[in-house]
């Protein structure tokens, strides 16, 4: 007989579920009001943060398919939020900012993606969240490397 694969003790499954969770519920305050989707507030919220990154170093800071960043990048400039500039050095590689309008946009909703991110750590108190950044650390750091150096099948 095969082991069982019990979803609600499963990490990876409990890790998904509590992101989609809570992407949906600050995407909830957001989504009407400014007409955005998931990914495009992750892809503003990234070039917020870092302007003049690639949609590739896009995909690759919010671990997002890169077909889902291409998307959201189209999306974005169709609704002038963003701005897209080809380098002189290489045209192929092309830097995106955040426009007038999409750093407008960007400053309205950091407030409220706070807000949450507050009530949601006010479950917890202050030594609770410092081992809750500590263990997320290491587990993206352990995940990364797994990600690189899969088990062996002896680890399986």
């Amino acid at each position: 007989m095969h082991d069982l694969l019990i979803l609600d003790r499963f990490l990876p499954y409990r890790l998904s579920v509590l992101s989609n969770t809570v992407s949906t519920a600050i995407a909830n305050r957001y989504t009407e009001r400014f007409e955005l989707r998931i990914p495009e507030w992750r892809v503003l919220a990234v070039l917020g943060m870092q302007p003049g990154l690639s949609a590739a170093e896009v995909a690759a800071k919010t671990a997002m398919d890169a077909v889902a960043v291409s998307r959201a990048v189209t999306r974005l400039i169709k609704q002038s939020r963003l701005e897209r500039r080809y380098t002189s050095q290489d045209r192929r590689r092309s830097e995106l900012r955040l426009s007038e309008q999409g750093q407008r946009v960007y400053e309205e909703i950091v407030p409220i993606a706070r807000a949450y991110e507050r009530a949601l750590l006010d479950g917890l108190d202050e030594t609770e969240r410092l081992e809750l950044d500590r263990l997320l650390q290491r587990l993206t750091q352990r995940a990364d490397l797994l990600t690189t150096q899969p088990p062996t099948q002896d680890e399986i």
